[in-house]
């Protein structure tokens, strides 16, 4: 029977065996917040774009990204009409306005989209059901899980028939609800007509659009009908499928920001803070046992088998701590995503990558630790 001895080494000094784990722990909850929020970022800017009911989508070439859109002319969502294959073609507008919460009177930035009622492109939970609310002048959807800051307007609609407020110094209703969620670039959504949207805005000129949604008849090929309206339309607008659409969302935030930059240093620093911390425990734990490893040495085992040790050292520090650091993440993912309606959740994706990582901070501190054993010769040590 061989003798555990990677274990036995690791659990003979219990406090210093408790400091690792911790270390090991912590390194991964940097790693897991990191990763989590940049995740939820991503996701929650692109979830505006999951829900549309359309196959292309017509932007302005100086657009970013959906909080960035540049109005184009509308007469581009007509032309697109001429098209054969276009089943519809509709447009929407979208515009930061200044919320008064019906409660306390406080005020904050949301998102305002207007659509046609007619042409509903949005597919979106109670959405359908109140589309028709937003025909009546002045009257909004409110968006359940934008935050509370905006007031706890499903609760008092709960006991009224409407409520009304003030944006930017114009009166409003809401008139229902429906469902979205916040994101990094906006705390709180409201969708209303295309009318009422320029009353709230009447500074914007009505021929001009942020978005262009075109669906497609069924059975007519993607690649081929883009191509037909790209021979069509001015190059004053882009033309996206709905994959490309959400890559440019992504990409903005990953790359234009600097906020993708930010947490993926987050987690390359969470690595290497792990990578310090195990490779501080091995490298304690061969000079204490320096001379037991001189006698193994002298007595014939070869460096094959300490390197073997030294591994199994590390991954008992790697699936160990790793138990905690993610017991810990899915606790505080739990806290946030209740604190700022963001998508923040454990994904299997993400739960793999950080073992793996771990498992290789583990294993790089392994080898620069065996550098300490290697250069040991029994002749020296005895």
């Amino acid at each position: 029977m061989k003798i555990p001895l990677a274990w036995l080494q690791l659990k003979h000094e219990k406090i210093r065996f408790f400091v690792a784990l911790s270390g090991i722990a912590f390194a991964d909850l940097l790693m897991f917040i990191q990763l989590g929020f940049q995740d939820a970022l991503f996701e929650s800017n692109v979830k505006l774009h999951k829900s549309f009911d359309g196959d292309i989508f017509l932007v302005s070439p100086q657009s970013n990204a959906s909080v960035t859109m540049k109005p184009f002319a509308r007469r581009r969502i007509y032309q697109s009409l001429a098209i054969e294959g276009v089943q519809s073609a509709t447009s929407v507008s979208l515009d930061f306005a200044i919320w008064k919460n019906p409660t306390n009177r406080r005020t904050r930035g949301l998102l305002v989209f207007g659509i046609n009622p007619n042409q509903n492109p949005l597919n979106l939970p109670g959405l359908t059901q109140n589309i028709q609310l937003i025909k009546q002048k002045d009257v909004y959807l409110f968006d359940t899980l934008s935050r509370e800051e905006f007031g706890k307007i499903p609760q008092l609609l709960q006991n009224q028939e409407t409520v009304t407020t003030e944006m930017e110094e114009r009166r409003v209703k809401i008139g229902g609800l429906f469902s979205l969620g916040a994101s990094f670039a906006a705390d709180g959504n409201l969708i209303t007509s295309d009318i009422n949207f320029h009353r709230l805005f009447p500074r914007r000129n009505p021929d001009l659009v942020d978005l262009g949604v075109i669906k497609l008849k069924q059975g007519v090929d993607l690649i081929s009908a883009k191509k037909a309206l790209r021979n069509i339309l001015p190059q004053d607008v882009i033309l996206f499928s709905q994959e490309e659409f959400i890559d440019f969302e992504r990409r903005y935030w990953q790359t234009s920001t600097a906020i993708g930059f930010i947490f993926a240093m987050g987690t390359g620093i969470g690595f290497i803070v792990g990578i310090l911390i195990v490779y501080q425990i091995l490298y304690t734990d061969i000079s204490e046992h320096l001379p037991e490893y001189a006698t193994l040495k002298a007595i014939g085992y070869h460096n094959n088998y300490f390197i073997f040790v030294i591994f199994q050292e590390a991954m008992i520090l790697a699936i160990l701590g790793y138990i905690p650091g993610i017991s810990i993440t899915m606790l505080l993912y739990s806290l946030a995503a209740n604190a700022t309606n963001l998508p923040i959740m454990m994904t299997v994706n993400r739960a793999s990558l950080v073992l793996i990582l771990t498992i290789s901070m583990c294993f790089v501190s392994g080898l620069i630790a065996m550098r300490r054993l290697n250069s040991a010769d029994p002749a020296d040590i005895f």
